[in-house]
């Protein structure tokens, strides 16, 4: 069955625990920079003796724990929001880790009175209906539904946003920052569907024909479409979190789905096929009037080289290269 988003879990035990009467309390990195082990949107649910998520591991990781669980035995709901510097020589925030970078934590005590948001969200993850989580001291835990018709105009905002200070606010929209497109049903874009579920992409998987088997059997994928390819263009949206790996049938449609997709804003865009495959495709593209700087951009033969032969291989090898894109852009 297709993945839900990676921090169901830690809000699932949150409403759990809530409705069950049992102390909760959530810990969540709201910044984060350089080296650090905890990326900015991380966060943990944490109960006497549960936990769910990550803030980073480590002994740093197992301080907040700690700490959090002291707080719950205490029943003390005041929130805490503290610094985590990840070098011994730091005057204070030692976090006691070596990694070099830094990271600043929340500690915010969960109340009966936040089980209806907490709900909320849980159920907002669960069925991927967006919105927005917002922290504050004056405002306390949030859910801000997407209203309709400003789809187009929230795409445009950070998936994370933090504003420090004495007033300080945390905001960070739900469910999947990164979507992957797959353009191809066949074997290999099952095998990539797979390893992709893992990765925390919303998945999407297009192809041409009706009744192909590895389409159907294809359950890893949130949406799967037939469609003319001829009309790719209308079913891709383009934009700095969208990723799109094109792997049809063959030559030509590969250089049909192209035509439309390249030069448009991705944050990858990619072909499967050997060099010689590929090499053609861009001659193609360059006689219809692609710029140099246009098929520059196009990634082909995609995938680290690791030998793959395999559609498992081959799968992981792409995967990877998805992964190295996504973390260079960070």
């Amino acid at each position: 069955m297709p993945s839900y988003p990676r921090d169901l879990p830690v809000w699932a035990l949150a409403a759990a625990s809530l409705r069950a009467g049992t102390p909760v309390a959530l810990l969540c990195v709201v910044r984060s920079e350089g080296s650090s082990p905890g990326r900015q949107g991380f966060k943990m649910a944490v109960t006497a003796d549960t936990v769910a998520g990550s803030i980073g591991g480590g002994i740093m990781e197992h301080k907040w724990v700690e700490l959090a669980r002291q707080r719950l035995r205490e029943a003390d709901t005041a929130s805490l929001l503290r610094p985590q510097i990840h070098r011994r020589e730091a005057p204070a925030d030692r976090s006691g880790m070596m990694c070099s970078g830094e990271q600043e934590v929340l500690l915010w005590p969960l109340t009966p009175v936040d089980l209806a948001t907490v709900g909320a969200i849980e159920q907002a993850l669960q069925t991927n209906t967006g919105g927005s989580v917002a922290l504050s001291l004056t405002t306390g835990l949030r859910l801000e539904a997407l209203a309709a018709g400003v789809a187009a105009a929230a795409a445009d905002t950070p998936f994370y946003d933090y504003r420090p200070g004495p007033a300080w606010r945390y905001r960070e929209k739900l469910g999947f920052r990164d979507q992957l497109t797959i353009v191809g049903g066949g074997h290999v874009s099952l095998a990539l569907s797979n390893v992709a579920a893992a990765l925390d992409f919303e998945l999407t998987v297009l192809d041409d024909r009706a009744d192909l088997p590895t389409l159907d059997n294809n359950h890893a994928a949130h949406h799967r479409h037939v469609i003319d390819y001829e009309n790719v263009a209308a079913e891709v949206t383009a934009g700095p979190h969208r990723y799109v790996v094109v792997m049809t049938v063959g030559y030509r449609t590969d250089a049909v789905v192209l035509r439309q997709l390249l030069g448009r804003p991705f944050r990858y865009l990619g072909v499967m096929g050997s060099v010689a495959k590929v090499a053609e495709l861009r001659r193609g593209l360059r006689e219809e009037g692609f710029s140099v700087a246009e098929i520059a951009r196009l990634r082909g033969p995609i995938g680290l080289p690791i030998y793959s032969q395999t559609p498992e291989e081959i799968a992981i090898s792409i995967a990877a290269e998805l992964i190295q894109v996504r973390r260079e852009a960070e």
